[in-house]
């Protein structure tokens, strides 16, 4: 199919546009009595507007794809996979699994509820978007994301190369093990942040939660709040400069944390040598 505009139809059977080449959807529904999988594999310049999707894996092995005010409901498992060049916006994305194993992606205004997504994606960028997902972005590289509400569990491991900015994550266990991920301007509501990351950075942020940013390397944090935060920094070589105080610093391997209050500061290890300042006095 070339240059084909489709409009108001159903479809249900397998591969139902399969290899399609420069088609726009409008307004079509894919689902029905044949539970056929994969209706657009292997397609590429493809733009579906409108539409509704409750059949599994609609876009696999694609190029080239708009997805503009479409909704694919929780029964739509697996929709972008082994994909590139796409662009979602407007959209529901309800399916688990919604998106892996796919470069070069955009995700502008939609609401995803979706676990394990994004996993092993590259070139993801996602602005003004709610997202409820447990294990998000696992494995992902090269990354933007700007006013996204984020609500999870085990978000952001594994990920390297990421700037987020102007957001609020709801979530447990953040950014394990990641490398060279910069936070700006954002809220972090959990517990156990940033466990074995290597060139984590916070500016101007909002932490939440027990025992944060422990066996890091080369964590930095300027202009931050730490709130609830007991056990902080154990092992981790960091230079932070936090505006208010905190509960507990405990056995921070290397580097400078000045903070204006401390309740607690844990030194049982003889290898914790950085410098703590509280108010304008070392300890």
């Amino acid at each position: 199919m070339n240059n084909t505009v489709i409009e108001n139809m159903s479809f249900d059977e397998e591969r139902a546009l399969y290899r399609s080449h420069g088609v726009t959807l409008i307004n079509c529904t894919f689902a029905g009595d044949a539970d056929g999988e994969s209706a657009l594999k292997e397609s590429r310049d493809i733009s579906v507007r409108d539409c509704l999707f409750r059949l599994r894996y609609p876009f696999w092995h694609d190029d080239n794809v708009s997805i503009e005010n479409c909704t694919m409901a929780d029964t739509c498992r697996a929709a972008l996979w082994y994909s590139d060049n796409i662009t979602v916006s407007s959209s529901k994305l309800y399916g688990i699994k919604g998106l892996r194993e796919c470069s070069s992606v955009s995700f502008t205004d939609c609401d995803i509820i979706s676990a394990e997504f994004g996993w092993s994606s590259r070139g993801v960028k996602m602005t003004d978007t709610s997202v409820q997902s447990e294990y998000f972005m696992l494995r992902a590289e090269d990354i933007e994301f700007r006013r996204v509400h984020l609500t999870g569990k085990y978000s952001f491991q594994y990920v390297k190369n990421a700037v987020i900015e102007e957001c609020i994550f709801d979530t447990k266990d953040a950014f394990w093990h990641c490398s060279n991920v910069i936070v700006r301007n954002s809220v972090i509501n959990g517990e156990y942040l940033g466990w074995y990351s290597k060139g984590l950075v916070f500016e101007n942020c909002t932490i939440n939660g027990t025992q944060p940013l422990c066996w890091c390397d080369s964590l930095r944090l300027s202009g931050c709040r730490m709130n609830n935060a007991d056990l902080s920094f154990e092992n981790s070589d960091v230079d932070a400069v936090l505006t208010d105080g905190i509960i507990s610093i405990k056995n921070p391997r290397s580097g400078r944390i000045t903070v204006p209050i401390a309740d607690e500061i844990i030194r049982d290890d003889e290898n914790s040598r950085a410098e703590i300042i509280i108010g304008q006095s070392a300890v």
